[in-house]
């Protein structure tokens, strides 16, 4: 009898070792368990002793698409497991990790994943202090408020989930707020409100500024993360630029990113690919890729990669035959005059004002120098130029942040410091010919200066011309053609 309970045993040994997927690991190999243990305590000496802070993660995902953790759960856990929930206590960062149970007959189907049963794992793996079930989460809780700990801090705004950064999740809770025949809350807000509703003696606080000054200095870990995402944008936007010719539609641009994205290890898309030829340009989020090019266009490409939960933000322009036009390299070269002032002027623990008047100072020497063959070129020029000073008097931004978004948290600032990544994207606009031009990259303050990532994509007319004349993707695997109907 003894044998063959240890035969069931053993069977049931290897067939949760054959549950466990390979080449995936079921806990992030990106960051070290003392890295999360530093964040939380971060985040716990920032609320006080006399707090708690509560973060809900994602729900399981609509769909057969792969399960995406939110960023400030994953931030703060390297999680990556449907409907957790992290509670870390005020000044000592003591964390406790509620976890799904084990679901055996999903894990048949789709391979191991991490769950309350595996204490110690998640333990080790995390620093966490422990871990139990969702359904203990509401006694701990009661416990709390009945002992020294009276404010619950829980993120108010949108969690961030795939492709999606904070002002795109504020954006759809206001479009189903307004709509007549939905109306629900916020999974933020329902969960608020359950909290509320439960706890009426907890006094409920936002703990997104707090989450948002921790993420938006990037360590080394983070940085090594959106250095690679934003090689990836490079190298695909050196391939796009190679495979674009007449007769190509945008959406084999998307095709051509895609390929080196997934081919050298990203997780998903940042966002969704930006390719506006001719005057698709001009709606600066054209995302339809639907036209084919043609002799004589511009084509405007805004794309990039996640690379485990980081971003980039990179933009490019070139001629679809390879080729400047006199007008294009006009006004294209104005435009890469003053880009090249906003980054020539960017100094670390220097002030975003200074930087832009700076700058603005450049671009109106540029403009009393250049040549225009048109009325409107020089009254956009003007224009642009205008713009640029009276935001810099004005003080506000450079760009936005980049990190775990593409447009990332961490607000207005008025230095930068080491550890910040940002891209600028200022855009010049034609009216009168709905011509849009506008570049991008991916910036880096480090202690001694301002390290441009994505540097070693041309953007100078006569380099773009010399890569344009390589054979691309495109050229060497030419559409199935009649083979397909």
């Amino acid at each position: 009898m003894r044998s063959v309970s240890l035969l069931v045993a053993f069977v049931i040994s290897a067939a949760r070792t054959s549950a466990a997927q390979e080449g995936f690991p079921i806990f992030t190999p990106d960051f070290p368990a003392e890295e999360f243990v530093a964040r939380r305590a971060a985040l716990a000496r920032s609320i006080g002793p006399d707090a708690v802070a509560l973060v809900q993660g994602a729900p399981s995902p609509h769909g057969y698409v792969r399960f995406r953790q939110t960023n400030d759960a994953y931030y703060l856990s390297g999680v990556e497991v449907p409907h957790l929930y992290l509670l870390i206590e005020g000044g000592t960062g003591r964390t406790t990790l509620y976890l799904p149970h084990r679901n055996a007959a999903r894990e048949r189907g789709e391979g191991r994943m991490l769950s309350a049963e595996d204490g110690e794992e998640v333990l080790r793996l995390t620093g966490v202090q422990a871990v139990f079930g969702p359904e203990l989460l509401g006694e701990h809780l009661g416990r709390m408020v009945n002992r020294s700990s009276r404010v619950l801090y829980t993120p108010h705004a949108p969690a961030e989930g795939a492709v999606m950064s904070r002002d795109l999740g504020l954006r759809v809770n206001a479009d189903i707020a307004s709509d007549p025949w939905d109306g629900r809350p916020s999974r933020e807000g329902h969960f608020i409100d359950l909290l509320r509703g439960r706890f009426p003696r907890f006094e409920i606080r936002d703990l997104t500024t707090n989450l948002d000054s921790l993420r938006l200095i990037k360590s080394e870990r983070e940085i090594a993360l959106i250095r690679k995402s934003t090689t990836l944008s490079g190298l695909a936007l050196l391939e796009a630029m190679r495979s674009t010719e007449p007769g190509v539609v945008e959406s084999e641009l998307d095709a051509v990113a895609k390929f080196i994205y997934y081919r050298n290890g990203a997780q998903e898309d940042s966002y969704y690919s930006l390719i506006g030829s001719a005057r698709n340009a001009w709606y600066p989020h054209y995302h339809e890729n639907r036209r084919t090019m043609a002799d004589g266009d511009l084509v405007l490409m805004d794309y990039a990669p996640n690379v485990g939960y980081y971003n980039s933000d990179v933009t490019r322009m070139w001629p679809v035959n390879g080729r400047f036009t006199d007008g294009q390299r006009e006004l294209y070269g104005f435009y890469l005059a003053c880009y090249q002032a906003i980054l020539s002027s960017m100094k670390p623990n220097v002030s975003i004002r200074a930087i832009k008047e700076a700058a603005a100072g450049s671009m109106v020497r540029s403009l009393a120098g250049w040549s225009f063959s048109k009325p409107a070129y020089r009254r956009a020029a003007e224009t642009f130029v205008a713009d640029y000073r009276a935001s810099a008097a004005s003080g506000g931004m450079l760009g936005h942040w980049v990190g775990m978004a593409t447009h990332d948290v961490g607000g207005t600032v008025d230095l930068l410091r080491p550890g910040m990544v940002f891209t600028i994207e200022p855009a010049l606009r034609v009216p009168e010919e709905q011509i849009y031009i506008r570049l991008e990259d991916m910036l880096l303050v480090t202690k001694t200066g301002i390290e441009n990532l994505s540097a070693f994509v041309p953007v100078e007319p006569a380099a773009i011309e010399q890569l344009m004349r390589e054979a691309g993707i495109l050229q060497r695997y030419p559409r199935a053609g009649s083979a397909i109907p």
